[in-house]
């Protein structure tokens, strides 16, 4: 059996057997497929597409190309949520300690920040101490003990993947739907999950720019996993706009203790966190309706218990023991924050979300090249949304920098990025769809 061949079979679009898929994962392994190999054949994906039973099998292959978790000594469901990723998405860090509060457990394995989005693994290491990289006894002892624990991909969880979103992410491949299945699936299939919720984001901050791709991606991620036997359900959620009130590292975790203590909630976060929290609910079982889901979840914020949850989750990983006591002190700050301010009067019609996500990467808050260092304390606070009215000189947000010249460049990006009307235009809401 030849890669080549079987790059043309792709291209020509056939499908393909499970043993010419086979082939080709094991051949990332054992050095018969060549990067070049891969990224022909994730281009001849990306135009001829694959079936469902293809992408099972893909998927399935690079399971196999790891180890595989096991939380058979749990007492109750393993349910995780994946999100596409967004613009001040920290959702994830809300949501673990909620339903760990309600009797899930959830094993989260975060990644990085993409291009203009953030990575919740950036945010936690901006916490002191904070270990995104335990070993696999630690990680399932705080499963175990608290209920969630968020950390990266280890090394040997579905291999494969990495090679392969390593080649799709510099040839201009990482759209196709097929290969968003099998990366996202493989990892949770091999986290030995018994259920998963995925939030599809949707809008210019988002890779899935329209609702059309959104249910498309949700859809075969949905099918998919359930020939695995996972039970799996998404909700497409907007992002043509900043999600919650800050976007950069430290600036995000401060939102997030504020969140879960009940200091501070922005809507549309709320929103958001809580109807995922409610979902994967359902998904384990452990309600039978949305309305019955949502009333747990509150009552688990509500009580404290999700503020606990969080504190005890970072202490056991390394983190500090008393993070919701006196916050500002466990985080470095900038040493420039400025206002920036409305060029005009109006209303916010319309946020280039994309351009922000990337303002607070050309701040340092995110990472041109993967070698790349990151500076936790930059970004964006007191982020203004769609439809609010402001006056000239109004401020849009505050900008963090490192210097002078940064924090300048940064507003000249945002007053860029913000369109202001005289009239108020109507908007997404933030729960799109849901899909099962």
């Amino acid at each position: 059996m030849l890669p080549q061949e079987i790059i043309r079979k792709k291209r020509d679009g056939l499908s393909l057997t499970d043993k010419e898929i086979q082939y080709y994962i094991e051949g990332i392994s054992n050095g018969a497929v060549s990067e070049s190999h891969i990224a022909a054949f994730c281009m001849a994906v990306l135009f001829k597409g694959m079936s469902i039973e293809e992408t099972h099998s893909f998927t399935d292959q690079m399971v196999k190309s790891g180890d595989k978790l096991n939380w058979k000594d749990l007492d109750g469901p393993v349910i995780d949520k994946h999100s596409t990723g967004g613009v001040g998405d920290k959702v994830s860090l809300m949501l673990a300690p909620i339903v760990a509060s309600c009797g899930i457990y959830n094993p989260m394995i975060s990644g990085r920040g993409l291009g203009h989005t953030g990575g919740t693994l950036d945010k936690l290491e901006s916490i002191s101490g904070y270990n995104t990289s335990p070993e696999n006894s630690l990680f399932h002892k705080v499963v175990k003990n608290v209920g969630c624990a968020i950390i990266g991909q280890t090394s040997n969880l579905a291999p494969a993947d990495k090679v392969i979103y390593g080649v799709r992410d510099v040839t201009a491949t990482v759209e196709s739907i097929p290969l968003i299945t099998a990366s996202i699936l493989s990892k949770k299939v091999a986290a030995g999950l018994d259920g998963l919720v995925m939030d599809i984001k949707m809008g210019n901050g988002a890779f899935a720019e329209n609702l059309e791709f959104a249910k498309n991606v949700g859809n075969s991620i949905i099918q998919v996993a359930k020939k695995f036997g996972m039970k799996t359900s998404a909700i497409i959620t907007d992002m043509n706009q900043p999600l919650g009130n800050s976007i950069g590292n430290a600036l995000e975790i401060k939102e997030v203790i504020d969140y879960v203590t009940g200091v501070r909630q922005e809507s549309r976060l709320h929103k958001v966190v809580i109807s995922l929290a409610s979902e994967m609910l359902i998904v384990a079982g452990l309600c039978d309706s949305k309305d019955e889901g949502l009333k747990k979840v509150i009552k688990a914020i509500d009580t404290g218990s999700a503020a606990e949850t969080f504190e005890k989750m970072v202490s056991e990983l390394g983190g500090p023991k008393n993070i919701l006591d006196n916050t500002d002190s466990h985080f470095e700050s900038a040493s420039v924050v400025k206002p920036i301010p409305a060029i005009r009067s109006g209303f916010i019609s319309q946020i280039d979300t994309r351009s922000v996500g990337l303002a607070v990467v050309e701040l340092g808050g995110g990472r041109k090249k993967v070698s790349d260092a990151i500076d936790h304390s930059v970004g964006l606070t007191h982020v203004l949304g769609l439809g609010e009215k402001v006056e000239t000189g109004q401020t849009l947000a505050f900008v963090h920098a490192k210097n002078e010249n940064d924090g300048n460049r940064a507003i000249d990006i945002i007053q860029q990025a913000y369109s202001i009307h005289d009239s108020k235009v109507e908007y997404s809401p933030v729960i799109v769809e849901y899909l099962n």
